[in-house]
Parts: structure tokens; sequence; C-alpha cells
């Protein structure tokens, strides 16, 4: 099933980049449209590779890597692994642009490629910790950090360049195509997980099986880096890209200018992305932990869920073309709140509850992460906004979800799941925050 989707997602970026290119090589405008294929292919190629490592975590990594401690424990000390891709992320972006500002954008992503490629094919070949003990883990956590900075260098401007090239009532429309990605990438890695670990025995999977899935994130990144490389060096492209001022600038100018525009771009998502991994990884973990219902069952109820999100990403396009992308993105704020007061009943009434707590929250994701990139990075300068706005995605995967399922999962064995609730009510809190002072800046500049 994966490789199929896997092949026909290539196929239709391939079917795609070609019309670029001759617009490239003809010097004729280049489309929203066009822009928005290579956005989706990044983001889904990104999201795949994200869901298949944060899936890993807690069916493969507690007994393979961390057999020493206990279920528990071991999924905590996964879940920190995952932290550490989006923990040295901003390192990446600042490295790349220096690198793009030298070489060239397509140098840069060039050597992202070429990192992420590496380290994503390392991970299918790691030993356990039974082979090679504490070894395995470092080298996890060295393949891990690799990861983080080639996603810091995958940024290649094309959501900033959207955002600007698409007309102004239809912004809240093309900003969500590239926030698609993560439903899509979702749905592959789940789909291709619950079919390994339903089709082999459990010391088949843990020994071998899990290993598929991340020879087919390989497959699948230089895939996408590429028709992304050939979308992006046509003439076209990057003419555009040079017009709208989208180029790279010293991170340390950038925060020292605007950073302000950063620290508010990032806080304004913060509820979409502590919701992010709460719908996804978490319940994962939790039920998997106490043993609520089969694995197989749970991934097949996460991807109807994805498949709902899909559905409510392209719903948020239409609706914030009509009540405005900020108010859009508060308002869904403010459900998430209400969500996360039901929460914990949810998730300890059984199948049926864990089930509705699932369905729901891949809604409410889709709704509100569908207009959650750039609603505030509109604020930057034109010539900050290429970096300023890779600053603020980094920002808030920093604060909003590298630490929500070991936050979440910790807080929740020792508290209870009223500490799941907190966390997405802080989250909201700083959404609405940001929001309101982003608002108040707005109506001083006027």
């Amino acid at each position: 099933m994966s490789s199929a989707a896997s092949a026909t997602f290539a196929s239709a970026a391939f079917e795609e980049s070609p019309a670029a290119l001759s617009r490239a090589d003809t010097h004729e405008d280049v489309t929203p449209g066009e822009i928005a294929v290579g956005v989706i292919i990044g983001r889904s190629s990104e999201y795949f590779d994200f869901f298949v490592f944060g899936i890993a975590c807690v069916l493969v990594f507690p007994a393979f890597l961390f057999p020493f401690l206990s279920p528990l424990e071991g999924t905590l000390a996964a879940f920190a692994l995952l932290a550490v891709a989006f923990v040295v992320r901003p390192f990446g972006t600042a490295l790349s642009m220096a690198v793009q500002r030298h070489w060239g954008r397509g140098t840069k992503l060039t050597l992202a490629l070429f990192l992420l490629g590496i380290c994503t094919v390392g991970m299918a070949f790691l030993p356990s910790h039974d082979t090679a003990g504490t070894t395995a883990i470092v080298a996890l956590l060295v393949l891990r950090i690799g990861q983080g900075i080639a996603l810091g260098g995958s940024w290649d401007g094309l959501p900033s360049l959207l955002s600007m090239s698409a007309p102004p009532e239809r912004r809240g429309w093309y900003a969500m195509m590239g926030q698609l990605g993560a439903p899509l990438g979702f749905v592959l890695a789940a789909s291709l997980f619950a079919y390994l670990y339903g089709s082999l025995s459990t010391p088949e999977f843990l020994a071998w099986g899990w290993r598929y899935a991340f020879f087919v994130a390989f497959a699948i990144n230089v895939v996408a880096l590429f028709a992304r490389l050939r979308l992006i060096v046509g003439q076209s492209y990057t003419q555009l890209l040079q017009e709208r001022e989208l180029q790279p600038v010293a991170v340390s100018r950038v925060m020292g200018e605007e950073g302000r525009n950063v620290v508010l771009g990032a806080f304004a998502a913060l509820a979409s992305f502590a919701l992010f991994h709460l719908v996804t990884v978490f319940p994962l973990s939790w039920i998997a932990l106490h043993d609520h219902q089969p694995v197989t069952e749970v991934l097949g109820v996460q991807i109807l869920g994805a498949l709902l999100a899909a559905g409510a990403v392209v719903l948020s396009g239409w609706l914030a073309d009509r009540v405005g992308r900020r108010n859009l993105l508060g308002a869904m704020a403010v459900l998430i709140g209400v969500f996360s007061l039901f929460a914990p009943w949810l998730l300890a009434g059984g199948a049926t509850g864990n089930n509705l707590f699932l369905l729901v929250g891949f809604v409410l994701l889709g709704l509100s992460y569908g207009q959650a990139s750039g609603t505030v990075t509109a604020n930057f300068s034109t010539q900050y906004r290429y970096t300023g706005a890779a600053l603020s995605t980094d920002l808030a995967w920093l604060i909003g979800a590298a630490f929500a399922p070991l936050v979440a999962l910790g807080l929740s064995v020792q508290f209870g799941l009223v500490a799941l609730s907190l966390y997405l009510l802080s989250g909201v809190v700083c959404t609405l925050g940001a929001l309101r002072i982003n608002r108040l800046m707005e109506r001083q500049s006027t």
C-alpha cells in the first residue's frame, strides 16, 4: 500500500514539474498553483519522515534500544530522542542560510538531501541494544541530530513565495495547501506501520520489519527533494524569488531587527502545534501502554482521523478567506481549549472514548493547522521574510511540539490525564495572547 502511494506521489510530482520547467525556459510567469506543487511535495515528504520516526518511538525503540527500562521509561527515552531534531533544527536553518548566501539555493537543498538521506537510511541499519549496547543509542542520537540539521536546511522559501503570489482574496486557500502534507504524511506512515505490525510476529517486526518504513522514507525524501530542485532552480522561480526579495539573511540580523515577529509568529501557532503531537504520537503511546486497544486498531482509527483532518485543512482554506485567517486561528484555539477539558474523560472512556478523542482531535487539528503557517509572519519586512518565516516555524515546533509527547506522557502518568488538559490549555493561552498582541501592534502602526 505504501509503495503504491509513494509511487503515485512521486509520479504526480514529476507530472507537474515539466510544466514549471517549461515556463522557466520560456520566461513565462509562474502561477500560484505551480508553486503549491512544490510546497505540497516538500511538506508531505518531511511529515512522512517525521511520523515514521514518531511511530517507531512507540512501537520499536523502547524494546529495541531500551530493553533495560520499563515500557514506560523506554517510551519516554525514545520521545527524548524525538525532541532532539527540533532542538537542533534552528541551528540547521542558520547554517543553511549561510550556505545559500555563499553557494546558492540549489547547493543548500542538495546538501540537505544528502544529509537527510544518509541519516534516514542509517536508521534502517541501526543495531539493537542487545547487539551493540549503548553504541546503538548514541548512533540513533547522532542520526537524529543530522535529521534535524537537514530539516533546517530543507527550507526553500516556497511557502512564503506562495503567500506573496496568491491573490489577496484567496490567501487562506493557498496557505492550506502546504499544510496538507501533515495528514498525507501521517496516512502513509501509519498505513505502512499498521501493515508491517499486523502482518509480522512481534520478534519479526522488532528484528527487521520496522526497517522497511525507514527505507521507504529514504526513497520518498530522495524523490521529493529532487522534484523540488527541479522546480526552484528554474529561471522563472529564481527571478520571482529575487523580485519578492525572498533571499537569505543572517539569523543574527533577523533576530536583531525583527525578533519580535519571529517570536509572535511561533506563539500564534502554538495551540495547533501542541495538538499536533497530542493526537498522533501521544495517544498511540498512552493506549498501547495501557492495553486499551490493539495497536493496529488504534492506527486504523488514526488513519481515518488523518483523512478527516485533510478534509478539514481544505475547509480551513475556504473559511479563512471568508472570516479571516487570524480570526479562524483564534476561534480554533478556543475550540481546542474546550476539547482539552474533555480529553481526560475521553481517554479514560475505553475504546469508544479513545476513538472519539482521536477523530475529534484530528478534525480540530486540520482546521487549526491548516492556517497555522504564516498567519503572523506576514508582518515581516520583505527582506526578512525568507529567513524570519523559517525561524518562526522552527521555534513553533520547538516550543509547541518537540517535547509534547514526552511531557504529556510523563505528566499524565504522574498526575493523571488532567495534565494533558493543562498542557493544551497553555498552548491555547499562548496563541490567543500572541494574536491579541499582533492586533494591537497593527492598530498602533496605522
